[in-house]
């Protein structure tokens, strides 16, 4: 996932002026406030001296923050009211650039701070979170709201410009009008008074939920009851629950996702069903983690904005600017998925089935036993074990002899680790980043394990973004949170989790190549179900055989993985496609029709509600839930995926199509990875990207490659 922030804000609070001392520039009366004595030691107000402007985590602290952001709010308040009352015609430069360059104090405290809270928060920071929330919603809306910019804007002979230039333009003219700056000035302090209660929402959210997964956590009393985990996976239980203050027992700690990996191998049904409702109902306990009622004013709320600004809904007016254009092409894709997804399910279901009934269990499979008897049908079926497979995956190992090792063979790109620069926790790993001619290109950090303060799933984000204007070169992050192993044991993951790390840095890729001139169109700054793309196709190198052969290493002996073992992976690869599809598109499908409701009279209570989606579409296995449940559905609610979760399924339709390209002209030639890089991955937002895929395959995308990927249609 693609960690997405919002850096452009400004604001209109009232701010303590000891901070800030003021100056008068020579083309207006505005005020530019400069910094006084008191933030000499704010590290915020000048770029880090580290490497590509690198984080300067051993000097910044938690009490950094609110003093930067109240300058840095100040100063781009006065830099924007500059532009919006110049007296000089609107230029390119004038207005739209002026609009770009402006709150570099406030983006670079804003950047280090909404990484931290994912990855690392604490009350500080979340007291913090929760408080400017709403002032940094309303600053946003100082600019995209501001009419007199709005004008100059439109005053701009965009027809004129060229290249990054005129896609800047037109970047911002359609982002004002999409935020309402062509409404009249009722409707847009409406707006504004929305946002910000929006934002203050979708921050309370992330906290309970935060909360609801922490305390959600299993505490099992026997270790007979963890029969089925490794000796490592139980040690890890014992050691998480003696730091939660359980000492003598264990503590199984919840993923963001519905299923939990541990099901998989626990043995004792009554513990697997109780570690899945644990996961089912961490939201909705009518405590003080419950999200309900939150969501649910998230989502009339949104759905209002969407009226005044003249949409239907609010997935009608957030898909405007997106690949997919509007609710309807985004509903036929899913549509197209989930017939023959909930197909295959069912066969899978019945496969299961057969299996218990086999062996005399007595019961109807429910999800808590999916995973465990899927293994067990996956075994009989092409004889793969994943614990015969997690020894030849050790997390370092998969880093840098496969993920590090693809991008060197496709993209001529190398890795060197680098000690000397500070990081936010001790668990974070730095490298520095080659290009193909040796020139360093990048810094690169990795966050692997979880904790009960970082929230959960996998993403990448940027420390510092990628621009040919600034002089900058990006700094970037990949989270994720796998289990962090008992001292001195071996970190190893499953094939999903080597699946996660391709993928992740996959949108690395797409960060690290980035080659415009204004930040936000560089990059990953590109609509939602284009940036997926990227870090999907990239899952495909994880068993490109030359790629596996040299990361699959048992992790006591350094063999390689077997032939034979390498060869039941690959048959086994469309092996529960009908499950993960359906959990992937009911969820995608939860969340569009959450955010294409027209009317307030077709709301329901949140189970409700869900119920209703999930019956219409025809999803009722009760066996197969969605992949999130509404109530800890985070992209949607706390993220920047609202009417957004098909983006997934859309990029996984380019993904395949690119793919399928790729192996029909070479697979993975150096030339290929030129081509992919130089039409893909290094154009940002600086094109349009379904010509950009165009220009890569030669044809608009398809969606048979990926029904063929998963087993749907015959190849």
């Amino acid at each position: 996932m693609k960690n997405i922030t919002s850096v452009l804000l400004i604001s209109s609070l009232a701010f303590n002026s000891s901070c800030t001392t003021m100056t008068k520039t020579e083309t207006s009366n505005t005020e530019i406030p400069v910094p006084d004595a008191s933030l000499a030691n704010n590290p915020f107000m000048k770029k880090s001296t580290l490497q590509y402007q690198a984080p300067e985590f051993d000097k910044i602290k938690d009490e950094h923050f609110k003093p930067a952001f109240d300058f840095g709010l100040k100063q781009q308040i006065a830099e924007l009211d500059q532009i919006a009352n110049s007296k000089s015609m609107a230029t390119f430069e004038n207005t739209i650039v002026a609009i770009e360059n402006s709150g570099e104090v406030l983006k670079r405290a804003q950047i280090v701070f909404f990484n931290l809270t994912s990855s690392n928060t604490n009350p500080t920071l979340q007291k913090l979170e929760e408080e400017y929330a709403p002032i940094f919603a309303a600053q946003s809306d100082k600019i995209y709201l501001n009419d007199k910019i709005y004008q100059r804007i439109k005053a701009i002979d965009i027809s004129k410009l060229q290249g990054e230039d005129k896609r800047l333009a037109e970047y911002y003219l359609q982002n004002f009008e999409i935020a309402g700056a062509n409404l009249s000035a009722a409707d847009k302090e409406k707006v504004k008074k929305l946002n910000e209660e929006l934002a203050t929402l979708a921050t309370q959210y992330s906290a309970k939920l935060l909360e609801a997964r922490k305390n959600g956590a299993l505490i099992v009393d026997n270790v007979s009851e963890l029969d089925g985990l490794s000796a490592d996976e139980i040690a890890a239980a014992a050691a998480d629950a003696e730091k939660a203050g359980h000492s003598g027992k264990y503590l199984l700690a919840l993923q963001n996702t519905t299923q939990q990996p541990l099901l998989q191998n626990l043995k004792n049904r009554a513990t697997r069903e109780k570690l899945f409702k644990a996961s089912w109902y961490r939201a909705e306990k009518g405590n003080a983690d419950d999200t309900r009622s939150i969501l649910e004013k998230q989502a009339k709320l949104r759905m209002e904005k969407a009226h005044i600004q003249g949409k239907k809904s609010f997935a009608e007016w957030k898909l405007q600017d997106q690949m997919a254009k509007n609710p309807e092409n985004a509903m036929n894709l899913l549509a197209q998925l989930a017939k023959p997804g909930v197909e295959a399910a069912t066969k899978e279901r019945d496969e299961i089935q057969a299996l218990i009934d086999q062996q005399k269990g007595g019961f109807t499979v429910e999800p808590w036993d999916w995973n465990f008897y899927a293994e067990q049908v996956r075994k009989a079926k092409y004889d793969l074990d994943e614990n015969q497979i997690k020894p030849y995956f050790e997390v370092k190992t998969v880093l840098e002899k496969g993920v590090f090792f693809a991008a060197e063979k496709f993209y001529g790109i190398t890795f060197k680790e680098r000690k000397d620069l500070p990081v936010y926790h001790p668990d974070v790993v730095s490298y520095e980043v080659f290009d193909r001619d040796g020139k360093s290109l990048a810094i690169y950090y990795l966050d692997f394990y979880t904790r009960s303060n970082k929230s959960g799933g996998a993403w990448m984000s940027n420390f510092v973004e990628q621009s040919h204007l600034l002089g900058q070169k990006p700094v970037i992050v990949n989270v994720f949170n796998y289990q962090k192993p008992a001292e001195g044991k071996p970190s190893l993951i499953s094939y999903d989790d080597v699946s996660t790390m391709f993928h992740e840095f996959g949108h690395t890729l797409h960060g690290l190549f980035a080659n415009q001139k204004y930040i936000s169109i560089s990059g990953t700054n590109t609509p939602r179900d284009f940036v997926e793309f990227p870090s999907q196709i990239n899952e495909f190198f994880a068993l490109e055989p030359q790629v596996l052969k040299n990361y699959a290493l048992h992790y006591q002996t350094k063999q390689p993985m077997p032939q034979s073992l390498v060869d039941k992976i690959k048959k086994a690869a469309t092996f529960n496609q009908g499950y993960s599809t359906t959990e992937l598109v009911s969820a995608a499908t939860l969340d569009m029709n959450w955010h294409s409701v027209t009317d307030e009279s077709q709301f329901k209570p949140t189970l409700e509600f869900e119920k209703s989606v999930l019956n219409k579409y025809g999803f009722t296995l009760s066996a197969v839930p969605p992949r999130y449940h509404t109530p800890y559905f985070a992209h949607i609610w706390g993220g920047g995926y609202s009417a957004g979760y098909y983006a997934y399924m859309w990029s996984d339709m380019l993904n395949s199509d690119a793919w399928d390209w790729i192996s029909t002209h070479g697979g993975m030639t150096r030339e290929n990875g030129d081509r992919f890089r130089k039409y893909i991955l290094s154009v940002g937002n600086s094109v349009d990207l379904n010509q950009a895929f165009k220009d890569f395959t030669g044809r608009t995308p398809d969606i048979k490659p990926l029904l063929k990927d998963k087993g749907f249609i015959s190849r």
